[in-house]
């Protein structure tokens, strides 16, 4: 089958043949329909070794597609389902697991393999999508939970006036959860505003540029320092950035890849007593299911977040061009796209 491959550190993807795939006995084997590009999936391919990937690897975790095989041992799905992935794939039988919590288990992996025709994944990390959800959109599910985890850890409560540093999917997503959830004011803070629209469509109340004026356009948005600060960018410094501009005893979350370090004063911290967590992945059990029903329609639609979609062909010059700053959100691989 057709796949994008990645090779090495430096160069681009490369568009080849790999197996086709056979299903385990408690796997099924599908056909992709759509497949995000992520910016962790950048991340993998600059450092690679942190994420146990080598020569050969197929990427791409945000995908959906409808079942064309099934393992000896599948009983609760059936060929033809419509179905998106949870990308963490644990044991199955731990207690982690057992509460639909795969991301905390001891030997879970992300998977890749939607940059293809066709992948292999546990049965248990499948959902079925609703009737009235095209199956394309069903690759939205995943980014759409992981926003919806941080929004929950957040602790945000309805009237809440929330800011989040950087206008990318995940945290356009957070804006679009906020705002559904009840938030007085939402605001979107970016370097650039390519992205203002789309924030505004997908919930935002505003959209403020940063600076070295940050915290005073975030508390004129806002109305008000805000009460949860969101740093969906992983870039060094935003989360002191976050951290000054979040009121006195206000939140933090950390939800950006920020991989090599960081340097912040811990002090302005400490002064305004401000909460400072931090989020990775979703629970399978509940969030996916209800990130699944965000897709059917509301007064903000996820949808907002695609700016294109493209068959497997031009991925790998499509990829390096995500690495410089452009006016793309969300593209999606269709791989049968015509």
């Amino acid at each position: 089958m057709k796949a994008a491959i990645f090779d090495t550190v430096g160069a681009p993807l490369r568009i080849g043949a790999v197996p086709d795939p056979t299903p385990g006995p408690d796997e099924v084997v599908l056909r992709i329909a759509a497949c995000g590009i992520c910016g962790s999936d950048l991340h993998i391919t600059e450092d690679p070794v942190p994420f146990g990937i080598s020569a050969g690897f197929v990427l791409g975790h945000e995908f959906a597609g409808d079942i064309v095989a099934l393992g000896s041992a599948v009983t609760n799905f059936r060929i033809g389902d419509r179905v998106a992935v949870v990308p963490m794939r644990g044991c199955g039988h731990c207690e982690s697991c057992r509460r639909g919590d795969s991301a905390r288990c001891a030997e879970m992996v992300l998977i890749g393999g939607g940059y293809a025709e066709y992948a292999t994944v546990a049965a248990r990390q499948c959902h079925i999508l609703p009737d009235d959800v095209p199956l394309e959109d069903g690759a939205l599910a995943e980014p759409l939970s992981v926003a919806l985890h941080c929004t929950v850890r957040s602790g945000m409560k309805p009237g809440d006036r929330v800011a989040i540093l950087g206008a990318g999917p995940i945290g356009l997503l957070v804006a679009f959860w906020a705002r559904r959830m009840g938030a007085s004011r939402v605001v979107v803070a970016d370097i650039h505003d390519h992205q203002r629209e789309r924030a505004l469509a997908l919930g935002a109340t505003d959209f403020v540029l940063s600076g070295e004026r940050l915290s005073e356009n975030l508390a004129d948005a806002c109305r008000g320092a805000p009460d949860i600060v969101f740093e969906c960018v992983g870039k060094r410094g935003l989360l002191g950035a976050a951290v000054a501009a979040v009121r006195l005893q206000g939140t933090v979350v950390g939800v950006g890849l920020c991989i090599g370090g960081d340097e912040w004063d811990p002090f302005v911290a400490l002064s305004k007593e401000v909460n400072l967590l931090f989020s990775v992945f979703f629970h399978q059990s509940n969030e996916f299911g209800v990130a699944l029903d965000a897709l059917r329609g509301g007064p903000f639609a996820p949808q907002a977040l695609i700016t294109d979609r493209i068959d497997l062909s031009p991925v790998p010059q499509i990829f390096e061009s995500l690495r410089r700053r452009t006016t793309q959100c969300k593209v999606l691989i269709q791989p049968e796209l015509v």
